[in-house]
C-alpha cells in the first residue's frame, strides 16, 4: 500500500488509538508521556518505532517541505478539489474547516476530506472548532455546549462531548479545537458565553470530563493558554492583557489547563494574551509562557497557535508581518502554527510562510533542534493515523 492509499481511508485519530489499542490518554499523547526527543541528526537507539519512522520521514525531507508540515491551513468554500489541488501544491500538516467550509450538506464533508487526504503525502490533520453553542461551525451540533454544561455535573459534560466528538469522527474530523479551559466568573467578558466553569474548582472538573469524552473520538485542545478569562477584551480585534503575577495566574487560570493536560489532551491552544508581570508581549510568541507549559504543566504534545490572523487584526504595527509571527511563534516554541486567513491570498500567504520558515532556520532565527523536535513529533501525529489504517487491513 502506498502513503497516498493510506491517505485515502484515513480514520479519526483517536480511532486509531483504538485499533492499537492503546489508551486515549497514551495516544497524540505518546509525545505526552514521553520525555522531549533527540535531535533527529543524533537519534538514540531507545526510539519507539513510530518515532524513528517520524524522523526518518522528516530527515528526507527538504527545508521547504519541511517548514510546510508545521502548519495547519484554511482554504474558502465548499469545492473539495480546489482545497485538494492546494493541499497538493503546499502539503501542510493540517487544514481546518471553518463555517464557509461546511457544505450544505454537512454529511458532504467526509467526501472533500477524502480528497485532500488523496492529495497529501501524509494523513492529514483536519481540525474545527466546535465548542457547541457560541462557536459551533457544524448545524446538526446540537449537543449541550457551555451555556448549558457551566457549573454542572461532569458526566453531563463527558456526554456531550462523546457526542460531539462521535460527529467529528463520522466526518473524519480528528482534531477539535473545542474545549474552552479560560475560567471567568464575570458576564461582561468576551470568553464568558464559552466557559465551563464560573470557578476554577469547576472549571477544571468540566475540561477534564470533555478531555474524556472525546477521548476514542477527536484529539481534544485546551484553548486559550494560559486563560482568557483574566480579561475582558476579544483577542481578535486586540491583544488582551492583564496585570496578574505569576502567583496569581497559577492560582486564577492555570488549574483547568493542568486538569486538561492530566486528563490526556493532545493539543493546547496558545491565545493571543499578554501578561507583562510574567513575560513580554502575547503568549503565542512568548518563549517563556510555552516553557511554563512544557515544564511547569508537563505538557508533551502539540501546542498549536491560535489564529495568527488574530495578531494582524489587532492592527499593532509589531504584528503587522504574517510571515515574521509564524516565524517567532515556531522560535518561541510553537509546534505548528494556525492560519485561518490574511491579506494577499491563501496561496501566495502560504507560500510566503513555508518560505520565510525555512530562511528563519537557515539563518539561526530557529532553532535547528527545536525545529527538528515540532516537525518530529507533528509526523508521529499523522504516523498514528497511518498505522491504523494499516493495522485495519491485516
Amino acid at each position: 500500500m502506498t502513503k497516498r492509499d493510506v491517505a485515502r481511508r484515513v480514520p479519526s485519530l483517536f480511532a486509531t488509538l483504538a485499533i492499537l489499542g492503546l489508551s486515549g490518554a497514551a495516544v497524540g499523547c505518546s509525545p505526552a508521556v514521553r520525555e522531549a526527543p533527540p535531535s533527529s541528526s543524533n537519534p538514540t537507539n531507545t526510539l519507539s518505532p513510530d518515532e524513528q519512522e517520524a524522523r526518518e520521514r522528516w530527515d528526507s525531507m527538504d527545508l521547504e517541505e519541511q517548514a510546510a508540515s508545521l502548519l495547519m491551513l484554511y482554504y474558502p468554500g465548499t469545492d473539495g478539489a480546489a482545497t485538494a489541488e492546494f493541499v497538493d501544491e503546499f502539503q501542510p500538516s493540517g487544514i481546518i474547516i471553518m463555517g464557509d467550509n461546511v457544505p450544505e450538506d454537512e454529511t458532504d464533508i467526509a467526501a472533500n476530506i477524502q480528497q485532500w487526504n488523496e492529495a497529501a503525502e501524509y494523513p492529514l490533520l483536519i481540525g474545527i472548532d466546535e465548542e457547541g453553542g457560541t462557536v459551533t461551525r457544524l448545524p446538526s451540533d446540537t449537543f449541550p455546549a457551555a451555556p448549558q454544561l457551566r457549573d454542572g455535573p461532569a458526566a453531563d459534560t463527558t456526554e456531550a462531548f462523546q457526542d460531539r466528538a462521535g460527529l467529528l469522527e463520522s466526518l473524519g474530523i480528528n482534531v477539535n479545537f473545542g474545549i474552552v479551559g479560560d475560567t471567568t466568573d464575570n458576564p461582561d467578558s468576551f470568553i464568558w458565553p464559552r466557559v465551563l466553569g464560573s470557578t476554577q474548582e469547576l472549571a477544571a472538573q468540566n475540561v477534564a470530563a470533555a478531555v474524556q469524552g472525546e477521548q476514542g473520538r477527536a484529539a481534544s485542545t485546551i484553548k486559550h493558554f494560559p486563560g482568557h478569562g483574566l480579561t475582558a477584551e476579544d483577542s481578535h480585534t486586540s491583544i488582551p492583557t492583564s496585570d496578574v503575577t505569576k502567583e496569581e495566574w497559577a492560582e486564577l487560570a492555570k488549574p483547568p489547563f493542568q486538569a486538561g493536560v492530566d486528563a490526556g489532551a493532545e493539543f493546547v491552544m496558545m491565545g493571543h494574551l499578554a501578561f507583562p508581570e510574567i513575560a513580554d508581549g502575547p503568549a503565542s510568541l512568548s518563549p517563556e509562557w510555552y516553557q511554563i507549559l512544557r515544564d511547569e504543566l508537563g505538557f508533551g504534545g502539540v501546542i498549536i497557535t491560535d489564529s495568527m490572523t488574530m495578531l494582524l487584526d489587532s492592527g499593532i504595527p509589531e504584528y503587522s508581518d504574517p510571515v515574521q509571527n509564524a516565524v517567532d511563534a515556531i522560535g518561541a516554541g510553537a509546534t505548528m502554527v494556525l492560519m485561518v486567513a490574511a491579506p494577499g491570498g491563501v496561496e501566495e500567504n502560504a507560500e510566503a510562510m513555508i518560505t520565510g520558515i525555512a530562511q528563519a532556520v537557515r539563518d539561526g532565527e530557529i532553532d535547528q533542534d527545536a525545529f527538528n523536535e515540532a516537525g518530529i513529533l507533528l509526523m508521529e501525529q499523522r504516523i498514528a493515523l497511518e498505522d491504523g489504517v494499516e493495522g485495519g487491513d491485516e
